[in-house]
């Protein structure tokens, strides 16, 4: 079957419509982990995104494309919470029905705030059973079109307008980028910023950061095929334990990631209290990823220029709490 593979005009396309609906998160420095990296370190937090994370810029790049008459039903996505939270803000400004379909493991924060947001909520056990045939029979009963979290071109160009915005602040700050570092789940997201370097930073090299026994992004990369995680439970990461890569996200990212990174639990909370010590920023563990490859010495950012993406802040307060 051939691929609809998204393309850097999609992600311009999807700027444009973001316009106005989405926040364009600045680009900040810190000079504690500047001296810890050794370099200069460009922070990209879409924690103070609409609704916590980055993902109401594919959410919304894709619903604002749909023609109510033709989907009665409204929309239907699978989630553990920020795709689910994206889906329930863009689908609630269009006036679309919404149903999610969550872990029952989810934070709670996640879940109060998908249903605060006028979607209604299915819960699953994600160790027992497939979020995707969950869906599908959903979809037949109301008759609904599915807003995947990161396998449809729409939603990956929404997310690569994070690293456009990336890029086009380096371009107005005559800085230039060596590395970018992005938390990576399905991989919707560095998709789309693969996309948006190989043609405005080619000379910059881009990695996956994974949590440590979920890298199936590095173990994919390095095998040429795509691998599948043994188990989908057991990090602190919940919005980073995808089974596996997409068909069409793994298309999108082999030819363009340098590498995988990996971090540990214990290192993604350090991250997590660096960041709300020395940036003042509240992180959910998946959000602190590529901090935490930096702060643990992952990558060499001795003398180069390098950019992060902290792509999420719900957290629970009593995780957040216990990490603090």
């Amino acid at each position: 079957m051939k691929l609809d593979l998204p393309v850097f005009e999609d992600v311009v396309a999807a700027a444009a419509r973001l316009e106005g609906m989405a926040v364009k998160t600045p680009v900040i420095e810190s000079p504690w982990l500047n001296d810890i990296a050794g370099g200069r370190v460009f922070i990209k937090p879409e924690c103070l995104q609409r609704t916590g994370s980055f993902k109401f810029r594919g959410a919304w790049n894709f619903i604002s494309q749909l023609d109510a008459n033709e989907n009665p039903g409204g929309v239907v996505a699978y989630s553990s919470g920020n795709h689910a939270q994206g889906v329930a803000a863009a689908a609630g400004i269009r006036k679309l029905p919404t149903l999610i379909i969550m872990p029952s493991d989810s934070p709670a924060i996640k879940l109060a705030n998908t249903r605060a947001l006028g979607a209604d909520v299915l819960t699953y056990d994600r160790a027992t059973e497939d979020r995707e045939e969950v869906a599908r029979s959903q979809l037949e009963a109301r008759n609904a079109i599915l807003v995947p979290p990161f396998e449809h071109k729409f939603i990956i160009a929404g997310q690569g307008t994070t690293a456009l915005e990336i890029a086009e602040w380096a371009q107005d700050n005559d800085v230039v980028i060596d590395q970018l570092l992005v938390p990576t789940g399905g991989g919707g997201l560095v998709g789309g910023c693969g996309l948006v370097f190989e043609r405005k930073l080619p000379g910059a090299k881009v990695f996956s950061v994974e949590p440590e026994h979920f890298d199936d992004y590095r173990r994919s990369l390095e095998a040429g095929k795509i691998v599948s995680n043994p188990t989908t439970t057991g990090s602190i990461c919940d919005a980073l334990m995808s089974p596996s890569s997409g068909d069409l996200t793994f298309a999108v990212n082999q030819s363009r990631l340098a590498g995988g990174l990996v971090i540990s639990d214990d290192e993604v909370r350090a991250a997590m209290r660096f960041a709300f010590e020395r940036l003042k920023l509240v992180l959910e563990p998946g959000g602190a990823v590529a901090l935490g490859a930096i702060l643990s010495g992952k990558r060499d950012c001795k003398g180069k220029h390098t950019a992060i993406i902290l792509s999420g802040g719900n957290v629970d307060h009593g995780l957040f709490a216990s990490v603090l």
